[in-house]
């Protein structure tokens, strides 16, 4: 339970002012159908993230050793401070034309959204320290759920409701406690 607690918190508090958190705001208010949204921001995050667990967990047994750890380590220490990098959204992402339909539009946005993003990183870095993927799955898709099922119903209120700055600052200070964690127990 420790872990899906975990990995909802990160994920949660990471994905604050995410550009896949202002991807949902956007889709929420051109297509105003919340339900379909809501479902492929779920399909999206469920397939990317169970695959970033996996590779963590997976690359972590192949490297597992002291200079691995640390490369955990110092991963969690960087991005607490890439969270601190507020995210913006090419505006060509939003024009595109939902010819597939909403779900699958949403789908295939948040997946291809998330290559690289903040939320798959750290997934990535839980799956290497906790070797539990489908723990990690499960909590980080719920950490993506709990952010971006508010921002797709309250739309672009959500940025005047939610201080982005002071959660962008809660979430680095969480990471940097991880990586400080990660640190002490390599070095202990």
């Amino acid at each position: 339970m420790d872990i899906i607690f975990a990995s909802t918190l990160l994920v949660a508090l990471a994905e604050i002012g995410d550009k896949t958190m202002l991807l949902a705001i956007i889709l929420a208010a051109r297509f105003r159908a919340p339900w379909p949204i809501i479902a492929g921001i779920f399909a999206a995050t469920i397939v990317n993230h169970a695959l970033a667990a996996w590779a963590g967990s997976a690359i972590s047994g192949l490297l597992d050793g002291f200079w691995f750890r640390l490369a955990v380590a110092l991963g969690f220490l960087a991005m607490a401070a890439w969270i601190l990098v507020p995210d913006k959204i090419d505006e060509d992402e939003v024009d595109k034309p939902a010819r597939y339909g909403v779900f699958l539009t949403t789908s295939l946005a948040f997946f291809m959204a998330e290559m690289g993003d903040k939320t798959q990183i750290a997934t990535v870095a839980l799956g290497a320290r906790y070797h539990a993927v489908e723990l990690v799955a499960i909590g980080t898709t719920l950490g993506m759920m709990i952010a971006n099922v508010p921002a797709v119903f309250l739309g672009d209120r959500i940025t005047r409701i939610v201080p982005l700055r002071a959660m962008r600052i809660g979430a680095a200070i969480i990471f940097a406690i991880l990586g400080a964690l990660a640190i002490r127990e390599l070095l202990g």
